[in-house]
């Protein structure tokens, strides 16, 4: 069987594990958050590379504009940069969610040098996994974004929407839940930005971005068994991805 539905059960181990997981009863005290968002801010980062690479395939980013084949594919991710790329900050001015979690890093005290650096790097036309052991990035995060250039180095589309969509788009909003939920709990610290970013999240995906990834990864997969083949694979890998970076940031707090 080859379909949605049995991509969603083989996953839902390792959701299970990721929406269980220590690090959230972890998260107690300032310095945890502040560790906490000194790994995750490269999975803020890599996301646009995802959302970047399907934009590439899905709209017509080049001139002679040419319409796109796949109008609600096209439609989807380009609604999603929108709001990725110019969403709106707490004072109403436009924001990418990258630079709303950098300002929430700044609210909490948490170092935002190193992946400041790694963007600094990058500009030189340094490769990226130099730029990465160049900035300081966390081993385990370092790590994290390897696997999703790995994907994206592919080329595979299927594979390049299931990293999307089970790894980002389907999974967040409960992740993110479970981290509202401590920073909500009487925590003394000022994270009024950060709780801003992950509620924008919770909404965005859960409500819409979610379910029409969803629709999307169906429409690209179709009845082609390899298509779904290479999504599954990309997305397990995905997830156990996220595990490790989720389990290094446990044994770090």
């Amino acid at each position: 069987m080859h379909s949605w539905d049995h991509l969603n059960n083989s996953l839902q181990p390792l959701r299970q594990r990721l929406l269980e997981h220590s690090v959230y009863g972890k998260i107690r005290d300032v310095a945890a958050v502040r560790t906490f968002m000194e790994h995750h801010v490269y999975a803020v980062w890599d996301f646009m590379s995802l959302l970047k690479a399907l934009q590439q395939r899905l709209c017509c980013v080049t001139i002679p504009w040419l319409p796109p084949s796949n109008p609600f594919a096209a439609r989807l991710i380009n609604e999603i940069v929108l709001a990725e790329e110019t969403d709106v900050a707490r004072d109403g001015a436009p924001a990418s969610h990258f630079d709303l979690y950098l300002d929430s890093m700044r609210e909490a005290g948490a170092d935002v040098g190193p992946i400041l650096g790694l963007c600094e790097f990058l500009r030189t036309g340094q490769p990226l996994s130099d730029a990465l052991t160049r900035c300081g990035a966390p081993p385990a995060a370092k790590d994290f974004v390897e696997q999703t250039f790995q994907i994206l180095q592919t080329g595979q589309l299927p594979a390049i929407a299931a990293a999307f969509t089970c790894g980002r788009e389907d999974l967040l909003p409960g992740l993110f839940s479970r981290i509202i939920q401590q920073l909500n709990g009487g925590m003394n610290g000022s994270f009024d930005s950060f709780v801003y970013y992950l509620d924008r999240h919770v909404a965005l995906d859960g409500d819409e971005h979610g379910p029409q990834a969803r629709k999307l990864m169906i429409q690209l997969c179709g009845d082609q068994p390899d298509a779904w083949a290479q999504a599954e694979s990309a997305a397990i890998a995905s997830l156990e991805s996220r595990l490790a970076l989720w389990n290094a940031m446990s044994a770090g707090i």
